[in-house]
């Protein structure tokens, strides 16, 4: 079964992506699933938490020869990448900023990794080097509005004070 959503407007919606990131796609992909439905603010405060050691990263899928962290199963802390994820994110705020958005308001809602092609480095020995491509996607999200929420409260305290009123009424006769 397929759940039937919203078409996602694109003026709402900031893109960017990084081609052949110098990083390894195993921990992108973590950091992805681990970044994914976070507000940019708080993906940013996460990304400087795991690049300070501070925060470990949950690993869930590539788990083979990785130790155990305090409050998690297994979990690592890929500065290298996280620098890489960190850089995209403020770019993404810089290209949302220039669309007009409202950046403290921002939700990640596609954040992916893929494999890049490998480059052979060196003469002798040669080996290939690790790349990735990125690409993220952020979309404003919908404050509610205050107004609704007060308007609920000046109801119900009018519907309260109309049955006081009855009320007191009723009690005098």
């Amino acid at each position: 079964m397929s759940m039937k959503s919203k078409p996602i407007k694109p003026e709402h919606v900031a893109k960017a992506s990084t081609k052949n990131a110098p990083v390894s796609t195993k921990h992108c992909i973590e950091l992805c699933r681990w970044l994914r439905y976070k507000n940019t603010s708080e993906a940013k405060k996460m990304l400087e938490e795991v690049i300070a050691l501070k925060l470990a990263v949950p690993y869930r899928k590539f788990v083979r020869d990785i130790g155990h962290r305090a409050g998690m199963s297994t979990g690592r802390f890929p500065q290298k990448a996280a620098k890489e994820m960190l850089k995209l994110v403020t770019s993404i705020e810089a290209n949302a900023q220039g669309k007009g958005l409202d950046i403290s308001n921002l939700k990640i809602i596609r954040i992916l990794a893929n494999r890049a092609p490998t480059p052979f480095t060196g003469s002798r020995h040669r080996h290939g080097t690790k790349r990735t491509h990125i690409e993220l996607e952020v979309m404003e999200r919908r404050a509610k509005p205050k107004d609704a929420k007060n308007k609920d409260a000046k109801n119900k305290d009018a519907k309260n004070k109309e049955d006081n009123k009855k009320n007191n009424e009723e009690n005098k006769k």
